[in-house]
């Protein structure tokens, strides 16, 4: 590689362009199920490349993708994830006459993985010589070809472009073999499991390209296929007699060795990274992970054995999950994980590393958070039945509600809202039309003490039909203090929804009340929290009272940062409080880190609500008066916080 500091050539933006699939992977969540008998799919991206893309961005590598998606909505999928997880996406072309790519698997047992590709002429395919940009090329220090896109002309002709314009600039070329017989047209559309089917064919294209490659990774069946041979030993001798590169063989569950220079007559004297036995749940995406892991090392200058290290951690955390991309670990996992170790067999059971990996691939950070609470509904239905109105009337002043805060909001970021079920369907689909940062939605019976639920106890078939964006809020009068009985009842309905909210995959909001059910002072929130955790329990939102005292708030944060770092934050509530008092609260949470802003309803909401409903309000007037008050409390949080010193 060019010693740019020599040369006077400007340091590479990139570290990683990943060339080749990207296709959208539809798992069947029903484990041990025949993929005839699948119900039902969880969707994420895949694609080896695509894969590695994810992968080695979640790792803290600068990565990019060149490939090509539809353009519909699988395709504007894979675009919005890529962006979500910190890849370059400026080498994603838009296909207008091809769809992207599917594939579709399930988990039959632990050593079958029916699936099938839905690839005929789809878009990454169609990848071409005028979608390498040799700019783009250059920014990156190294790019990464895939297998499968040499099996055609005109990918094949991309990837061998990258790879020229790669080494003209200094940079580094990595081979993942990723060899699939079915997309190579040598086994039928049932057989997209198969892994090895011997093809002079293809072993001499593959051939072709070792020479001008610094990194090949690949299984031992990969290995045979790149060379043509049919023992091991054999094929790693041929591919080191027309290549240099450093050989990663990838082993599966024994790991990998590396071989720099001449490979041995003992093969296990190669150079061997730790491993980590642990049980296989299920080895797709395994290799990927395994890449992204090595490749965070060997991008950085790291000997091969801590690189191996890593990539054999990283396969182990996928094949102990159920999907590809969304399975790979994080850097914070990983270093975790690599330092503590877990009683664990199978990984996916831990869950510390679970609530790690969860709270460090949520999505965008929310550092600020102002939002509307129009999710009442004992308190409107008060007015309406005062007033002598419909109950559906409600229904139509929460739309004007999101009408207010769109209006404040304005595009920005850090604005949300809080949405019933019961009332706000329209309002829902109103605000979804917003760039609301946050969208939170009950499910607590209102006034329930102890605790229950709205509609269904069971929270988790309830929470499956829920936009995966909405985040669980949960009222509960909670008090240290409390009867053993009630104290118990409520904590076992958290710790139920806190398990349903992690299986569904949804951010979950705990709101504590204690000041109706007792006496506060500096300890009482920060103990209520702490016995909350103590069940396991790590919402990623807390949802808590005023508290004029700045110990009261210094305590509570003091727990929080203490159990769970990495919890989102807190919004201070309002309790229907005048302005002049929600600004005292605002003044003594705003110097507290963790509290990131407010969910006000009643002090917004309350006088536009009767007026409106009285008919003494027009629509628009409701709509300035409550836009008004939410601008007014946003400007105090903002001043407030702003005065703090950063």
């Amino acid at each position: 590689m060019v010693d740019t500091a020599k040369t006077g050539a400007p340091k590479p933006q990139l570290d990683v362009i990943t060339i080749g699939r990207s296709s959208v992977d539809l798992y069947g969540q029903q484990i041990g199920s025949r993929l005839e008998d699948v119900a039902s799919f969880a969707k994420s991206v895949g694609g080896c490349p695509s894969n590695i893309a994810i992968g080695t961005a979640r790792l803290g590598l600068k990565s990019a993708v060149i490939t090509r998606v539809g353009d519909e909505q699988m395709g504007h999928y894979i675009r919005e994830q890529m962006q979500r997880e910190g890849v370059d996406d400026a080498g994603i072309a838009t296909d207008p006459d091809r769809l992207t790519a599917l594939v579709l698997l399930s988990v039959e047992n632990d050593a079958a993985f029916p699936l099938i590709f839905y690839r005929e002429n789809c878009a990454d395919m169609a990848l071409c010589e005028a979608d390498i940009d040799p700019q783009f090329i250059a920014s990156s220090a190294s790019v990464l070809v895939s297998g499968t896109h040499f099996s055609k002309p005109d990918p094949e002709a991309a990837q061998r472009k990258a790879m020229r314009l790669a080494r003209e600039n200094g940079g580094r070329v990595i081979i993942d073999i990723d060899y699939r017989p079915n997309l190579w047209g040598l086994a039928g559309h049932a057989a997209g499991d198969e892994r090895y089917i011997a093809s002079s064919h293809v072993s001499d294209k593959l051939k072709t390209i070792l020479p001008d490659c610094d990194l090949i990774v690949g299984t031992e069946e990969e290995v045979l296929i790149a060379s043509g041979e049919a023992d091991l030993h054999q094929a790693l001798r041929t591919i080191r007699a027309c290549s240099s590169a450093t050989i990663v063989l990838k082993r599966g569950p024994m790991g990998c060795i590396v071989y720099d220079g001449v490979i041995p007559q003992n093969l296990e004297d190669g150079i061997v990274g730790d491993g980590f036995p642990i049980e296989v749940y299920n080895v797709l995406g395994a290799g990927d992970s395994f890449m992204s892991g090595f490749l965070r090392g060997w991008l950085r200058g790291e000997d091969h054995k801590t690189s191996a290290t890593w990539a054999n951690a990283c396969g182990a955390f996928a094949v102990s999950r159920l999907l590809c991309s969304p399975e790979i670990p994080t850097w914070t996992e990983l270093q975790y994980f690599l330092s503590e170790g877990s009683p664990h067999h199978a990984l996916r059971k831990d869950e510390v590393i679970n609530h790690i990996h969860w709270a460090t691939t949520r999505s965008a950070d929310i550092p600020l958070l102002m939002a509307l609470a129009i999710d009442h509904r004992l308190q409107l239905t008060e007015i309406a039945d005062e007033i002598g109105v419909e109950h559906e009337r409600i229904s139509a002043f929460k739309r004007l509600a999101v009408a207010a805060a769109a209006k404040v909001a304005n595009g920005r970021d850090g604005f949300g809202m809080l949405i019933d079920e019961r009332f706000g369907r329209d309002a829902f689909f109103d605000a979804a039309k917003h760039n609301f940062s946050w969208i939170g939605r009950p499910v607590e019976l209102p006034g329930s003490r102890p605790l229950q639920f709205e509609f269904s106890q069971d929270m988790g078939s309830q929470l499956t039909e829920w936009p995966v964006d909405h985040c669980i809020k949960a009222l509960c009068f909670y008090h240290p203090d409390d009867a053993p009985e009630i104290k118990n009842g409520q904590q076992q309905k958290l710790l139920a929804l806190y398990q349903a909210a992690r299986k569904v995959g949804r951010e979950l909001l705990i709101e504590i009340i204690a000041g109706k059910n007792g006496p506060l002072d500096d300890t009482t929130i920060a103990t209520a929290l702490e016995e909350v955790y103590a069940l396991g329990i790590k919402p990623d939102w807390w949802k808590l009272e005023p508290q004029a005292s700045i110990t009261a708030w210094r305590n509570t944060e003091a727990v929080i940062n203490r159990i769970d770092p990495l919890c989102r934050g807190i919004v201070v509530l309002g309790l229907d409080a005048p302005q002049d008092a929600l600004e005292q609260s605002f003044r003594a949470a705003a110097s507290i880190p963790t509290v990131r802003g407010f969910a006000v309803g009643r002090t917004i909401f309350a006088a536009a609500a009767r007026a409106w409903m009285a008919g003494k309000m027009s629509d628009e007037e409701a709509i300035t008066d409550m836009a008004e008050r939410f601008d007014t409390l946003c400007q105090l949080w903002l001043k407030y916080r702003n005065d703090q010193p950063a």
